[in-house]
């Protein structure tokens, strides 16, 4: 199943920058990516990065991707899934001073 991944937030943590980093807060927030990205990955190209995706946030997303990329595994009956939606979750790149936050979702592979 392909997995559409949206950028839902950006953040920069300046004081963090300004604290740790060489160039301190000039560094900016993610520049790569910008809340309301859509990339979509196809699971009939396994494991490659779609097009403009940020490689350093790639490493960190794929085995989420590559979790959603496969047909819903079957709950036992009674158990409550961790989100509202069991086709979506929310990940995360690792990058501590300026990270961004992610929505995955199945498609459909016609989409």
């Amino acid at each position: 199943m392909d997995v559409r991944i949206k950028v839902i937030k950006t953040e920069f943590y300046e004081d963090i920058a300004e604290e740790y980093l060489s160039e301190g807060k000039a560094v900016g927030p993610c520049p790569i990516l910008k809340e309301g990205d859509t990339f979509l990955y196809k699971s009939s190209e396994e494991a490659v990065m779609p097009a403009g995706f940020c490689p350093w946030a790639w490493v960190d997303l794929y085995a989420g991707i590559s979790r959603m990329s496969i047909d819903r595994v079957p709950r036992e009956p009674g158990k409550e899934y961790w989100y509202k939606h069991e086709n979506k979750s929310i990940e995360c790149c690792t990058d501590g001073v300026r990270p961004v936050v992610f929505m995955l979702e199945r498609v459909p592979e016609e989409e």
